[in-house]
């Protein structure tokens, strides 16, 4: 496939757009969002411009496809930022106008549920961007984390290549949203654990294509946004877990079926995100965070060994469900260097 359009950068003083193409969280959950959308103006220079769904709990795919819609025709509006994820984007997705969107390409921000429209995006040739919503990294208590507000600014604001180094200390744990005491302080770190390597020490340079398993899990169910195999050909996979913790053998489940589909094998390099280990649901000790996180890493190891033995393969990377978060493009350039164990994303 041909290489995609890289979007236009917006620049402080901007006009963006935040929406909710999955759940309308803003409206229940206040807090973040509001904290989220004063370090927009305040600490990016960009003015906010909210649609119809954004604080709408239960809005309708139509509703929701059609703020995308008004946000991506509006000449002044120079960028898309997604609130949260959701778990419902994908009825969203067959009321898209491709053309409309193709014609008015913009820089998209979200992970999660909105793996979908990064899906989307990549499959109308439009470079996209995984990471940083509103209310999580925007919306972080106490203030936003140094290295995600470093990377977000990069990814907004620049081009060119930039390097993703690791997290000296990173956050698992969460607190109540609900409470405003929850915001007067930054969130307690621990130190971080660095990049694990796996496989051949060679350097590969793709397009990158993936996002978060479970909902790319949908997609193939649903056979919606998957290309035809041989379109991944030296594309760089990004897979990253959310707060539901998904088993072990979910994952390899997962990813058997990629491989079964001719899929994983078409990606020489897999850069893993550092698992979420812990929610409010389901509130594991440091044992038993440490013993999932090992559990998930030998699952895709098991996979990876069965569909795509050589590929390189970079786990703990801080993207995706992760405090700091790292911003990396989606459907843009990225470089994974086992030689000398850099990764390097093009803005």
């Amino acid at each position: 496939m041909p290489m995609p359009v890289v979007p236009p950068k917006p620049r402080p003083g901007d006009r963006v757009a935040v929406l909710s193409p999955s759940s309308g969280l803003p409206g229940l959950l206040p807090l973040p969002y509001e904290l989220g959308l004063t370090r927009l103006e305040k600490e990016f220079g960009l003015v906010p411009v909210e649609y119809p769904s954004t604080r709408t709990m239960g809005a309708t795919a139509r509703q929701r496809a059609d703020d995308i819609h008004a946000a991506f025709a509006d000449p002044t509006v120079k960028a898309v930022i997604a609130s949260i994820g959701g778990d419902d984007q994908i009825t969203v997705l067959p009321l898209l106008d491709r053309e409309l969107i193709r014609a008015n390409p913009k820089p998209f921000f979200g992970y999660s549920d909105n793996t979908n429209l990064l899906a989307y995006l990549w499959n109308t040739g439009i470079v996209g961007y995984h990471g940083a919503s509103v209310m999580c990294e925007l919306g972080r208590p106490g203030a936003m984390d140094p290295l995600t507000a470093e990377s977000l600014r990069a990814a907004l604001f620049t081009s060119g290549p930039y390097e993703l180094r690791p997290a000296g200390r990173f956050r698992d744990t969460d607190r109540d949203w609900a409470d405003p005491a929850t915001f007067e302080t930054e969130p307690e770190t621990r130190p971080g654990t660095g990049w694990r390597w796996h496989g051949p020490e060679r350097v590969v340079e793709g397009r990158s294509w993936g996002g978060n398993v479970e909902i790319l899990a949908w997609l193939l169910m649903a056979d919606r946004e998957i290309a035809p195999a041989a379109a991944y050909d030296g594309c760089v996979l990004l897979l990253e877990t959310s707060e539901e913790l998904p088993a072990a053998d979910e994952v390899f489940g997962i990813l058997r079926a990629m491989g079964e589909r001719d899929l994983l094998r078409r990606f020489p390099a897999l850069l893993m995100a550092r698992p979420k280990t812990w929610s409010l649901e389901r509130r594991n000790s440091p044992e038993q965070a440490a013993r999932y996180a090992r559990e998930q890493r030998d699952a895709v190891l098991r996979a990876l060994a069965v569909y795509a033995p050589d590929t390189v393969a970079v786990f703990d990377v801080d993207f995706g469900h992760t405090d700091p978060q790292l911003v990396v493009p989606y459907g843009g350039v990225v470089r994974v260097d086992g030689l000398a164990r850099r990764v390097t994303v093009t803005y």
